[in-house]
């Protein structure tokens, strides 16, 4: 039988998912990252079927969202949406560490997974964390300095205030520079990487994701197993039921 636990592992709120018989288990662990304005609960329907197939899955709540979300307005939590990423890269490894001292994982088989903001932090976190097995971005963007600026752009065109001086969006972009796998393909090292996008999305553009699928084929020559895109031509920005089953295989092939 498959439990949920809501509880807080590193001070985080998460949902806990896993076989009951097997819940004091070394077992393979997978992260999920939920989307922009979502919440852990969001994306149970993952925690079950990789815990039915033996996994430890935690799924938790972004900073200002679900459990911690703190009534900041619209236009607040828009012009946090990096802070929280990074920050949110920043836990990643802090439930992995905490779950590793409870010997509750093993660590030579731990992936990866987000939606939308949770894509765009797992192209982030592969940039600092080599013990990430295998990821998978369902319509997020690891163009971090590019959908920086197109947000910068959305917000002049629609006359909006910056709470950003021309210095400070300099710094800001230095800073995601870091964090920007597009930028750093090299650090992918062949690790198993699945990329889901739909063509009409009008959130995260698809023609980022797909540039970057291309440009990074040839460091997948040795193995092309491990690199996959999946393109629907008729999803905006929502994920399929064929997206999520593909997630799934894709942990229990790779992790």
């Amino acid at each position: 039988m498959v439990v949920v636990q809501n509880e807080k592992i590193a001070h985080i709120p998460v949902l806990h998912v896993v076989k009951e018989e097997k819940k004091h288990e070394k077992l393979p662990l997978i992260i999920f990252i939920h989307g922009f304005t979502s919440a852990k609960e969001h994306n149970l329907h993952f925690g079950y079927l990789l815990a039915e197939a033996g996994y430890r899955v935690i799924l938790p709540d972004a900073l200002y969202h679900g459990e911690r979300e703190e009534n900041l307005t619209e236009k607040q939590l828009q012009f946090s949406f990096w802070n929280i990423v990074i920050n949110e890269i920043a836990e990643i490894e802090q439930l992995k560490e905490e779950l590793a001292a409870k010997n509750l994982i093993n660590e030579q088989r731990i992936g990866l997974a987000g939606t939308s903001m949770g894509g765009i932090t797992t192209f982030g976190a592969l940039t600092k964390y080599p013990w990430i097995k295998a990821a998978v971005s369902l319509m997020g963007t690891p163009c971090y300095e590019l959908f920086f600026q197109l947000q910068i752009d959305e917000v002049r065109k629609r006359k909006l205030k910056l709470p950003l001086s021309e210095e400070e969006l300099k710094k800001e972009r230095e800073r995601l520079a870091a964090y920007d796998l597009s930028l750093q393909p090299e650090k992918l090292k062949g690790r198993p990487l699945l990329i889901w996008h739909g063509r009409l999305d009008q959130v995260v553009p698809y023609h980022y994701t797909y540039e970057f699928y291309e440009k990074i084929k040839p460091l997948y020559a040795q193995n092309e197993a491990n690199l996959k895109f999946i393109s629907d031509d008729k999803a905006g920005h929502k994920v399929t039921r064929e997206a999520f089953l593909e997630t799934v295989k894709w942990f229990i092939q790779h992790v």
